[in-house]
């Protein structure tokens, strides 16, 4: 948990440092004198935003969690499949419709004369390199983890007694402990891929929160974050109620869970606050904004694909469970798809 902080920390300091701002593809290269700015109505709206989007986030995150005191939301019902799917849902549109487009956008500006931004698809090829990359991440940790919990568990069984276990129930007990023990390790293995797909999950959201906040945050128009407030809102919303399904099916002890959920609800409004802060220096248009925040929307949306697709859908849809149950099939099937409109529809405002 603290390697997985430390990374997350990195990972908040780099997308800090390169101080991603906004930018539009079809427009002037240089400031327009002509549009107009009400900062005090643009500050107020994202001091309301800051705490819409707190409040959103850990509440999403908590209601997984409610499956102790409601049975209906725990892991085990047809209810929580369903919810993890709409929240993927959510989670894949705002990779394709939201942050994919604003990359391409962003990389593909007329105010990129200069380099070979016009002559390549970079916003395509990063986020593929980003979902390779967390790919990558991924394997490597759920192998090193099973690994070393393969060790400790033969070392467990190497430490059975035979003639005592034999002593104790007739003979028969060395084999039911190894049975029982490779049934521990199967849960074992099991419980740490829940774990890393849970912080796998939250350092992508980090990534491409923290460039949302800011750039919200930087922005002085007060017509453009009205609708960004209630967006990001509802997408915080259902992307914790995501995270916080891993969280529950990791089994993480409670300090864990507590870190987790607030590191991953005040990400978005530090990156608006950080935002606010250099509103009054930034160029909207400069080829270093544009370019830091075209790649790095573009990362994000690639990590955030990889994590929909095979983290969070793949790892339910291929479930035995749903497998074997047609109508849970269906339920979460149409689930995804009113997840993905609805989030899609957002960008019809935002």
């Amino acid at each position: 948990m603290a390697a997985n902080l430390k990374l997350a920390a990195l990972c908040l300091l780099l997308v800090v440092s390169s101080l991603p701002l906004l930018a539009r593809a079809e427009c002037e290269c240089e400031a327009g004198e002509e549009e107009e700015h009400d900062k005090a109505g643009a500050l107020r709206l994202k001091i309301i935003a800051i705490f819409c989007i707190l409040v959103a986030s850990a509440a999403g995150c908590a209601i997984p969690t409610l499956g102790r005191k409601f049975p209906a939301l725990s892991p085990e019902k047809d209810l929580f499949f369903a919810i993890k799917a709409f929240a993927a849902g959510v989670i894949l549109a705002t990779a394709f419709v939201h942050i994919l487009p604003e990359a391409f956008e962003r990389l593909g500006s007329p105010c990129l004369v200069d380099g070979p931004w016009q002559k390549f698809p970079f916003a395509g090829l990063v986020t593929m390199l980003g979902a390779i990359a967390t790919l990558v991440v991924d394997t490597i940790a759920t192998g090193y983890f099973q690994r070393e919990h393969a060790k400790n568990s033969s070392a467990a069984i190497g430490n059975l007694d035979p003639a005592d276990s034999e002593q104790a129930h007739g003979g028969h007990s060395h084999g039911v402990s190894a049975i029982i023990a490779s049934s521990s390790c199967d849960d074992g293995a099991k419980l740490i891929r829940h774990r890393v797909i849970s912080q796998v999950l939250e350092l992508g959201i980090i990534v491409h929160s923290v460039i949302i906040g800011m750039s919200l945050g930087a922005s002085e128009n007060a017509g453009t974050i009205r609708p960004l407030v209630v967006a990001l809102t509802f997408h915080q919303f259902f992307e914790g109620i995501g995270l916080g399904g891993c969280i529950v099916q990791a089994r993480f002890r409670h300090k864990s869970f507590l870190m987790m959920t607030f590191f991953f609800s005040l990400t978005l409004p530090i990156g608006v606050v950080i935002g606010i802060g250099i509103a009054s220096t930034y160029d909207e248009n400069s080829p270093r904004a544009l370019i830091a925040e075209g790649l790095l929307s573009a990362a994000a949306a690639g990590i955030l694909i990889y994590m929909a697709l095979v983290d969070l859908l793949a790892e339910d849809f291929m479930n035995p469970r749903v497998q074997n149950n047609g109508r849970l099939q269906v339920i979460i099937n149409i689930s995804l798809l009113v997840g993905i409109a609805l989030m899609s529809m957002l960008a019809v405002w935002a």
